[in-house]
Parts: C-alpha cells; sequence; structure tokens
C-alpha cells in the first residue's frame, strides 16, 4: 500500500479539467449494453469503478471497444445479455453491484456478483430487500445483507416503493429493474437524490416520469442506443474548489463540471461559507447542465448543513470536512447518517484524521459537529482504503504546517486516477 506526503503550499493556481462524471460514466456502459443499436461515449471515467462495470457487462457478451478517445457499446437490447461463466467483480464500486443487482434480477439467467474486501462489508438489503418485493430472487450473506449476491433472473412486477433514504443507487436499481417489470414501477424518497438515471433513461427511450418526491417506470419500452457526452465530475472538482477556497492567494478555474441541480450541494455549501465561487460558460451538453467553475480564496465561516442539500453533496462530505476545519466557527452536519456506509465510515474516518491535524470534531450518530482552527498540524493520515478520504487529506495538508502523510492512496484510482499530478501541478511553493 503506497502512501504520499504532501507539503504546504504558498497558493493553487491554474485552469485544470477533471475526470469524467463517475456517475453518467456507470449508466452510460449500462444503458447503452441494453440498448438496441450502438452507444458512443466521449469523456468517459476510466478509473477503477467504472471500468469495472464495463468489464462485467463484455463478460455478459456486449462488444465495447475503447480506442483511448471513445468507449463505442454494440447494444444488445433488454433481452439479449448472455449468462456470465464467473463470478462479476464488481472491485470497490457500490454503483456498479448496487445497479447491477436490478438490472440482473429481470434476466433469465444465473449471476453471481462480488467485489473487494471494503465492498463485501457494505450494506445491500437496501436493494435486495425491495427487489424481492418485485419477485426477484436473490441471496446473499447475512440474509442477503452482504455479498456475494447470487441472482436468479425472474419474472418482475411492478411495485411502489417508499425509499427509507434518499439514494440515487437505490433508487436506479429499482429502475431498471422496473425496464423488465410488469406493468408501473414507482420510487419515493425523502429528498431529491441524483437524477442521472432518470436524465438518461429518458434520452435512450424509456418510460421514465418524475413528479415531487419520485419517479414512475413503466415496464417493457426498448431502448435506442446514442452518443453520450459525459461532463467532467463534481465530486472531482469539489476537492480542488475547496483547495482553491483555503488556500491564501489561490486561484482556480475547472472547466466543462457538470452542474446537474441535484449534485450542486457542495457549491451552495461552500458558498454558504463565504467561499468565492462563480459559475462561467453555463451550457447543456447530452441533456446535462454544464459550467466551469471559478474560485478564489476567501476566509470561511461555519455553517448548520442539514436537510435536502445532504443528499445533494453526500459525496462530497469528506472534502467538506476540511473546508469546515478552516472555517470560523463550529459547523454542524447532521441528516447525514448515509455517511456511515461508505467506502468507509466517513464520518469516523474524517473526525480521526481531523483530531490528528488539531481540530476538535465531535460524532453524532447522523453528523459531526467540526470547530475550526486557523491552521492545521502536520499528522500521519490513514485514508481508511476509502478514495475520498485519501483525496481531501490531500487537499489539508496543502494547509498544514509541516508535512502531512497519508497511508494508503491507491485507492484514489478508483474515481481519480491522476488526481495527484492535478494537484501537483497547480501548486505553488
Amino acid at each position: 500500500m503506497q502512501s504520499y506526503t504532501v507539503q504546504p503550499a504558498k497558493s493553487v493556481r491554474g485552469e485544470i479539467r477533471v475526470p469524467g462524471d463517475k456517475s453518467i460514466s456507470h449508466r452510460s456502459i449500462m444503458f447503452g449494453s441494453i440498448a438496441n443499436g450502438v452507444t458512443k461515449v466521449s469523456g468517459f471515467l476510466r478509473g477503477e469503478d467504472a471500468l469495472a462495470t464495463l468489464e462485467a457487462f463484455r463478460a455478459m457478451g456486449v462488444q465495447i471497444d475503447d480506442d483511448g478517445e471513445t468507449v463505442t457499446i454494440v447494444g444488445k437490447g433488454l433481452h439479449g445479455l448472455e449468462e456470465p461463466t464467473d463470478v462479476l467483480d464488481c472491485g470497490n464500486s457500490g454503483t456498479s453491484m448496487r445497479l447491477l443487482t436490478g438490472l440482473l434480477a429481470g434476466q433469465s439467467f444465473f449471476s453471481v456478483l462480488s467485489g473487494d474486501k471494503y465492498l463485501r462489508a457494505r450494506p445491500m438489503k437496501r436493494v435486495v430487500g425491495p427487489l424481492s418485493k418485485m419477485g426477484a430472487h436473490i441471496g446473499g450473506r447475512a440474509g442477503g445483507e452482504k455479498a456475494p449476491l447470487a441472482i436468479q433472473g425472474s419474472k418482475l412486477k411492478g411495485i411502489e416503493y417508499d425509499s427509507p433514504v434518499s439514494s440515487a443507487q437505490v433508487k436506479s436499481a429499482i429502475m431498471l429493474a422496473g425496464l423488465y417489470a410488469e406493468g408501473e414501477t414507482v420510487v419515493r424518497e425523502p429528498h431529491l437524490s441524483r437524477d442521472h438515471s432518470e436524465r438518461m433513461l429518458r434520452a435512450f427511450g424509456a418510460h421514465v416520469e418524475t413528479f415531487p418526491g419520485g419517479v414512475k417506470v413503466r415496464g417493457g419500452a426498448e431502448l435506442t442506443g446514442r452518443d453520450i457526452v459525459v461532463p467532467g465530475d463534481i465530486s472531482s472538482a469539489a476537492f480542488f474548489m475547496v483547495a482553491g477556497s483555503i488556500v491564501p492567494g489561490a486561484e482556480l478555474v475547472i472547466k466543462g463540471v457538470g452542474i446537474n441541480p441535484t449534485r450542486t450541494g457542495i457549491i451552495d455549501i461552500l458558498m454558504g461559507m463565504g467561499a468565492d465561487l462563480e459559475l462561467l460558460h453555463e451550457r447543456d451538453e447530452t441533456g446535462e447542465p454544464v459550467a466551469d467553475i471559478r474560485v478564489r480564496y476567501a476566509p470561511l465561516k461555519a455553517m448548520a448543513i442539514s436537510g435536502e442539500v445532504v443528499p445533494r453533496a453526500i459525496d462530497e462530505f469528506p472534502a467538506i470536512c476540511v473546508a469546515a476545519a478552516l472555517a470560523e466557527g463550529t459547523t454542524v452536519v447532521s441528516g447525514a447518517e448515509e455517511l456511515r456506509v461508505k467506502e468507509t465510515d466517513r464520518i469516523t474516518a474524517m473526525a480521526d484524521n481531523l483530531r490528528r491535524a488539531g481540530v476538535t470534531v465531535v460524532e453524532t450518530p447522523d453528523g459531526m459537529e467540526i470547530t475550526g482552527v486557523s491552521a492545521l498540524k502536520a499528522c500521519a493520515a490513514d485514508s481508511f482504503g476509502d478514495h475520498r478520504i485519501a483525496m481531501s487529506m490531500m487537499v489539508a495538508g496543502l494547509v498544514a504546517q509541516g508535512e502531512t502523510t497519508i497511508s494508503d492512496v491507491d485507492c484514489i484510482a478508483t474515481s481519480f486516477p491522476g488526481f495527484r499530478e492535478l494537484l501537483e501541478g497547480v501548486v505553488q511553493r
């Protein structure tokens, strides 16, 4: 396991592009594979998570070619996938496993999903439960709570499901099963989670209808392949937004970032803390809003973070915690219990790392209280095998008093290959 040492920065300046959106990259492979005709994807994220999805569909007989610029998918139609001859390895990707569980539930064959030790520890009953109500036959460790998951494809029927959590993975798994189900499938959630599945499935020709608080899918519609442009991932841009906000004298422009309103919680939170953020050249690319983001250093102030903004920023909270650690006052995060079931328990992981850096942090069941300091202490940080923890602590190291070493940074490749090089490219020392 590789560690990485970060030196404090005098400033961060420059113009960059971050890799393609991970959520959209996953879905482009999945939807293109079960569509009729050819789907061409530009801007695809070649990180380990999205590549796990790509390899899973190759293992089910889908021709997928990648020339380094464009990923070309020769779709097999809704019922054209082939039974895999081996276990489908989802690596570290919860998106791969949960969405594939929904998609495979309606097939005519048997399949098994597994992944690395971190993924095998994550909760799966949140998708297995509602899918079972649709008629799916899914077995797994701990009564279907943990992977590996064994799925015997079966005939499904539409249901109405009130999800107890706002999770795009849960919603999307049920929607994908709904494509194969008899009748209509309805999913409601407490707060709107990211809506990439709804947008992209409609673009492919699925019968998808959104309404306040939920989504409806009608089964049986054939999908048609199309060209997709994947925008830059706002979750990846978040680390640079925070770096630009906390390093004195910083100014960064992040080009071509997706600003889907279900994903812009990070922008709302940082601006609520007093960050100097500006959206430039707003535009639309294949159904997704995109903009360039300019960020300049500004003193931050603490705030309360709760309610509907939480699911809109759920993946960005490790980076938000770093911003809170440098903000004046105490930032209170609540309603974020989902953070405890990510690649690691991100509440405990960030609390542990920030305490090492001299920050007072109080954990709560559904969040944390972070009292900001004027400067972080150099420390030995632990990634806990979580890519977002690793990258967040690398950003924190830019404003620490001395060298900060982060353990096990290999995990960064799951979502952001080239992160270290891109960060070092804008750092001034």
